[in-house]
C-alpha cells in the first residue's frame, strides 16, 4: 500500500509542550514534546506500558496532567472536560470496544451526531422546525458516512450481531459522526485479519484525503504505521525516544534498542 500523496500543512493541529503524568510515585509520562500538524497520519508506537494511551488521555482531557499543557487548533485545552472537546473538533476512539451492542449500526453512528444537534424543549417535544430539520441532516449525515465505509448491508443490524471487524468500523464511524478535525484511534487493527487490516488502512487515508481530517493513532502494527504515516513519535517508558518521518525512525538505534529490549538512555 502507497502512502497518501496529500502534503501536511506547516501549521500544527495538537501542541503538547511539556507533558507529564504521575500515578503517585510512578511517573507514566515524562516531560512530553510534539507537534501534530494539519493534514497528517501521526503514528504512536513504543513497546507496551511505554505510555502511549496516557498519552491519549491527556490529550483527549480524560486525565489531567501533573505538569505541562495541550494546545488544539489554537486553544489551550488542557483543563478542559473530555465532554467539551467534541464540539471543539476532537474525536477518539478506543482500544476495547465501546459501541452500543443492541442497537443498530445506523443507530450507533447517530449518536456521534449528538454534539452537534441542539433544540428547545418545545421543538423537541413537538419535532418541528429547526429541531425536524437538523434532525433530517444528522441521518443524511450518518447514512453518507455507512457509505463510506461500505457498510450499507448492515446498517439495520444489531452491531452486537457483527464481527469484532465490522463493530470497529461502525465505532470509527460514531467518531466521524463527530465531524472532528483530529481523530485519535487506539489501535484500531488490534484483533483485526490481513484483509480487515488492510481497508482500515485506506479509510484512514481516505479520511484524512476526502474529508480533510487530521489523524493521530496508536498502533502496533508496523506495517501500517509504516505504510501511511507522514510522522511516527516513539515512547519508551514514558519517554519519547524518536520523532520524526517513518523512514527515520525505523533506522534510530534507539528505537531498534527498545523493541528489542535492550536497555538504551531516552534521548529528545
Amino acid at each position: 500500500m502507497n502512502a497518501a500523496v496529500n502534503t501536511p500543512a506547516t501549521t500544527p493541529i495538537l501542541e503538547i509542550s511539556g507533558l507529564s503524568k504521575r500515578f503517585g510515585g510512578l511517573e507514566a509520562l515524562g516531560d512530553i514534546n510534539l507537534r501534530v500538524m494539519r493534514g497528517e497520519i501521526c503514528s504512536i508506537i513504543g513497546p507496551n506500558g511505554a505510555g502511549k494511551t496516557t498519552l491519549f488521555n491527556l490529550t483527549s482531557c480524560l486525565l489531567q496532567p501533573t505538569t505541562g499543557s495541550v494546545t488544539f487548533d489554537g486553544e489551550d485545552i488542557t483543563t478542559l472536560s473530555a465532554h467539551n472537546l467534541a464540539k471543539r473538533g476532537l474525536a477518539r476512539t478506543f482500544q476495547n470496544l465501546a459501541v452500543f451492542k443492541h442497537e443498530t449500526v445506523i443507530d450507533n453512528i447517530l449518536t456521534g451526531m449528538h454534539s452537534r444537534l441542539s433544540s428547545g424543549i418545545f421543538g423537541a417535544a413537538l419535532f418541528w422546525g429547526a429541531t425536524r430539520n437538523a434532525e433530517i441532516k444528522a441521518r443524511e449525515t450518518a447514512e453518507e458516512i455507512v457509505e463510506f465505509l461500505e457498510i450499507e448491508a448492515i446498517r439495520d443490524l444489531p452491531v452486537g450481531t457483527l464481527s469484532y471487524g465490522l463493530q470497529k468500523r461502525v465505532e470509527l464511524g460514531r467518531a466521524l459522526a463527530m465531524q472532528p478535525k483530529l481523530l485519535l484511534l487506539d489501535e484500531m487493527v488490534s484483533g483485526m485479519n490481513q484483509e480487515e487490516t488492510e481497508d482500515i488502512a485506506r479509510f484512514i487515508l481516505d479520511i484524512r484525503e476526502e474529508r480533510n481530517v487530521t489523524v493521530m493513532m496508536i498502533e502496533h502494527e508496523m506495517g501500517i504505521v509504516m505504510d501511511i504515516s507522514d510522522h511516527v513519535c516513539v515512547l519508551n517508558f514514558g519517554r519519547k525516544i524518536a520523532d520524526g518521518t517513518p523512514e527515520l525512525v525505523s533506522h534510530d538505534p534507539a528505537v531498534i534498542a527498545a523493541y528489542l529490549g535492550q536497555d538504551v538512555g531516552a534521548k529528545q
